[in-house]
């Protein structure tokens, strides 16, 4: 399996970013790519997580 460069997928996409953006969309992709291992090899009740967005619901009542 070829393993692409953050650069190279995002460029594939049409997606052009500054050049000093690269190295912390690079760690970012990382820590999804660990995310992903973590979670094919332990129990997903751990990762069985969702996310809302409430417009207007940033705000502590």
């Amino acid at each position: 399996m070829m393993q692409w460069t953050v650069q190279e997928l995002l460029e594939k996409k049409g997606i052009h970013v500054k050049e000093e953006h690269i190295p912390i969309l690079e760690q970012r992709w990382e820590q999804m790519r660990q995310v992903r291992r973590k979670m094919r090899k332990g129990p997903f009740n751990d990762y069985d997580i969702s996310l809302r967005n409430i417009p207007g619901g940033d705000h502590i009542e």
